[in-house]
């Protein structure tokens, strides 16, 4: 089969990442093969390419928002049927065991692994994954538009979900890519007002277009304080920038898996007054469950480019540069 294969880390203008053929797997027991009609592009692959995230298997075929069709069950495989649409995502196997497993937490199982991290991922023809850790595509989505949702969306939806918002609320989104843009519509949804800080005027504009209240830079001021905040992008001097635009017992979850250096802070000005700071590690199968739900209510509108597969490079090259309005999904 054809995969996009990275065998060593390096900046995405090396082109690190080569199309190559390589051996069809094969299911284990209680696993599928899929075969793939859609993966999509996550700031996370950029980190992975690139090495910013250290590297525990080489060399791995990236991507984790996988959508396609059940093509081989494994030995003793029942949950899905040969043809049946399915979603792979990020969490691709737990313990099942541990104390964070046991209590509802199994994004925070030691034992986890990752898919196209620990185990090679989407951007190729063919993947496996345990049948417990896919899950049925809503009808009205097509292949492309439901990638989006199984990483961007399911990350963004649980860093909402964990910021403790209330519906009424004012909620900052601070970057806007595969992620926020989801979000937002979530939020809107949910009767918050949503202000967008991004930089693009592009990323604005389809903002704006979604619902958001109002849209500027990083360090304009929103109209009114924030109640909550949610940081997409990797970098560090969004941080303190976040807190500002919070009001006092606001919260500010930062939903991403890498962070630049964060820049010093006033105690006082900016974490007085019981704002609080968290991260969001991974996601649950019920939150990917969930979203699955209620993407279809909403409807929530993914806004998606279309690449073949031996683009794998050049996309995650636009992600870099914030070149994309939406998410980028890879077609084999």
């Amino acid at each position: 089969m054809k995969a996009m294969v990275l065998k060593a880390a390096g900046p995405v203008t090396s082109n690190p990442l080569r199309l190559v053929e390589v051996p069809r797997p094969e299911p284990g027991p209680e696993e599928v093969l899929i075969k793939v009609k859609a993966c999509g592009v996550c700031h996370t692959d950029l980190h992975i390419v690139e090495g910013e995230i250290p590297h525990v298997k080489l060399p791995i075929i990236p991507g984790h928002q996988v959508v396609g069709e059940i093509e081989t069950l494994g030995p003793g495989a029942q949950r899905f049927v040969i043809g049946e649409r399915v979603g792979v995502p990020w969490l691709h196997s737990t313990c099942g065991k541990c104390e964070f497993c046991r209590r509802g937490e199994e994004n925070l199982c030691e034992q986890a692994k990752f898919t196209g991290y620990h185990v090679d991922g989407g951007y190729a023809e063919y993947i496996c994954a345990p049948e417990d850790f896919c899950y049925r595509i809503p009808a009205q989505y097509s292949d492309a538009l439901t990638a989006p949702l199984l990483c961007g969306g399911v990350i963004g939806f649980r860093a909402l979900r964990l910021s403790g918002y209330q519906p009424g609320e004012k909620i900052g989104l601070f970057g806007f890519g595969a992620s926020a843009h989801i979000v937002l519509q979530i939020a809107v949804y949910q009767g918050c007002t949503v202000y967008v800080f991004t930089r693009s005027e592009a990323h604005r504009s389809l903002a704006k277009e979604l619902g958001a209240a109002w849209a500027g830079g990083a360090e304009d001021i929103p109209p009114s304080p924030c109640d909550r905040a949610i940081l997409f992008a990797p970098s560090g001097k969004l941080v303190p920038l976040a807190l500002k635009a919070l009001r006092r017992g606001g919260v500010l979850s930062i939903a991403v898996i890498y962070l630049d250096r964060l820049p010093e802070m006033d105690y006082m000005e900016l974490l007085f007054w019981e704002r609080v700071v968290r991260s969001v590690s991974n996601s649950t199968r019920k939150d990917v469950e969930d979203l699955l739900a209620l993407a279809p209510l909403i409807p929530i509108r993914t806004e998606v480019e279309i690449f073949p597969l031996n683009e794998a490079g050049k996309v995650l090259r636009l992600i870099k540069e914030s070149g994309l309005r939406g998410a980028a999904v890879l077609c084999p």
